[in-house]
């Protein structure tokens, strides 16, 4: 039986319980909105999960301009400038929002803030809270805002499975709960759901997060772009825990040194060295593993005994291992961390869906190009959070139509995408393994199993990919190492991408 919550309609459903989710709703407060997580609130997010922090150009040396500059060469010529220039303007409105909403970030003697270093940037701009428990630390603030705010309702334990339309407009979400099925009527959604880690066996992300964003904004029919740009963080800590541990990119910025099994220091004839933007260091450490080699970190001399103090976390991280970073090497890998790509919007979040906007890693608004730099995701999700939200309170209230109840889709499950993902969608690839992964995902896609969404969302990374005929960014191929001369980003609806697919397909099968 599928029951429809009439005593919510008309109000703005967020998915999503991260930091862009929680931002939304704190902006649009006092108008009432309802936020729909699978989990309890604020976790299995990956924003919870961030070491790094929030770049923001606050320094006494800094700009906007410079950390536009360090964002658009990070893109590697696929930003969109001005969307990237507007979000990171933003960025000291977005660190003095947080602190309104109870974020309490690190600050010296003097009181001002503690700025870190990340890789690609040219200053030191990373504004953290506890250490290297960033993320953790700003999620739990917005969580208590958000509690302590009487306009926000909190459905825990509800699942997005499908947006229902009323022709071509947003009319109501479809989510399975513990009770069955029940129906959110509402003609304003914002997709909040994070990434697409859980389509790869080597991630940093929560393993459920596969992409569902992604997946439901496309079966609307919604613009996607970008899709082919999946960053691989370079240090994920190499051990048996699923999903991967990260080793933040903030102990190369205190001076960590990579090094393969032979001690020699590889990155140090790269420009950049161990600072080099993740794609060139992912890609370094990638060519040491393919050759049977195995790549560490070295942190002994630059931090030594204060390892555990400047980085709690990851020294309890370690441990867990058997590691002693203080003493010890620290074994790392490349593992899937971001997703650049996403539903297509506008400097808004608006996607070209109306009534539908999407905030955070599920969107691709242009601020990261084919690679995104360090801590530019948290800024992206605070900004674009608080922007949507501003957008929704200036649009007039639409009506909410009758709806018809779609049949509830099974629950997803990744583990049938996932090996194809893994094998043929890496750091590395080429023609032939991009091929492999759309013949057999096809059939997946247009099935109606539980494997369908998480294959939507890995079918249209590889038709991307398929097409992107250069190596630009976290797009590295084999057989096309070379940047083509003009950056063009591609866009296209789910319908597009299978008709792509189904032609290689369909040859194969009459062969």
């Amino acid at each position: 039986m599928t029951e429809a919550l009439h005593n919510l309609a008309g109000r703005t459903v967020i998915v999503g319980s991260g930091l862009a989710g929680l931002m939304t709703a704190l902006t649009l407060a006092p108008k009432p909105s309802v936020i729909v997580t699978r989990a309890a609130l604020g976790t299995e997010t990956s924003s919870a999960w961030a070491q790094g922090g929030i770049a923001a150009g606050m320094g006494a040396d800094d700009s906007a301009e410079l950390h536009l500059a360090d964002t658009l060469a990070a893109g590697d010529g696929l930003c969109d400038p001005s969307v990237a220039a507007g979000i990171i303007a933003e960025a000291p409105a977005a660190i003095a929002a947080l602190e309104q909403a109870g974020v309490r970030f690190d600050r010296n003697a003097a009181g001002e803030l503690s700025l870190g270093l990340e890789a690609a940037h040219s200053r030191r701009r990373i504004v953290h809270a506890e250490g290297d428990g960033s993320g953790a630390a700003i999620v739990a603030a917005l969580v208590r805002a958000v509690k302590q705010t009487p306009s926000v309702t909190v459905l825990e334990g509800f699942e997005a499975r499908r947006i229902l339309m009323e022709g071509e407009h947003v009319a109501g979400l479809l989510c399975a709960t513990v009770n069955g099925a029940a129906i959110l009527p509402t003609s304003e959604l914002v997709l909040a759901t994070g990434g697409i880690g859980g389509l790869f066996d080597a991630t940093t992300n929560p393993t459920g997060n596969f992409g569902q964003g992604i997946a439901l904004a496309a079966r609307a029919g919604a613009d996607l772009t970008d899709m082919e740009f999946v960053q691989f963080h370079p240090t994920a800590l190499d051990s048996r825990r699923r999903p991967l541990a990260l080793v933040s990119e903030a102990v190369r910025g205190e001076g960590a040194l990579l090094v393969n099994e032979r001690g020699e220091r590889f990155m140090a004839r790269i420009p950049g060295a161990e600072l080099a933007p993740r794609d060139v260091v992912a890609r370094a450490i990638s060519a040491e593993i393919a050759r049977g080699g195995r790549v560490f970190l070295d942190a002994r001399a630059a931090l030594g005994s204060r390892f555990a103090a400047r980085f709690p976390v990851i020294a309890a991280l370690c441990g867990e291992a058997g590691i002693d970073p203080a003493n010890d090497l620290i074994p790392v890998r490349p593992a899937v961390h971001y997703h650049m790509g996403g539903v297509a919007t506008d400097a808004n979040g608006r996607s070209s869906v109306a009534g539908l906007w999407v905030a955070g890693e599920a969107a691709s608004t242009g601020l990261h190009g084919a690679n995104r730099l360090a801590s530019n995701s948290l800024l992206e999700a605070a900004v674009m959070g608080m922007r949507a939200a501003r957008d929704i309170s200036a649009v007039p209230a639409r009506a909410v139509g009758t709806i018809l109840a779609d049949r509830l889709p099974p629950p997803a499950d990744a583990s049938l995408v996932r090996p194809i993902v893994s094998r043929h969608l890496g750091v590395l690839r080429n023609a032939g393994a991009v091929e492999g992964a759309i013949a057999a995902l096809l059939p997946l896609a247009e099935g109606d199993g539980p494997a369908a969404d998480p294959a939507i969302v890995a079918l249209l990374i590889a038709v991307f990919a398929s097409l992107r005929m250069e190596s630009r960014g976290a797009h590295a191929r084999t057989d096309f190492p070379l940047k083509l001369g003009a950056a063009e980003r591609c866009r296209m609806r789910l319908s597009e991408a299978l008709e792509i697919a189904r032609v290689p397909y369909a040859l194969a099968r009459s062969a």
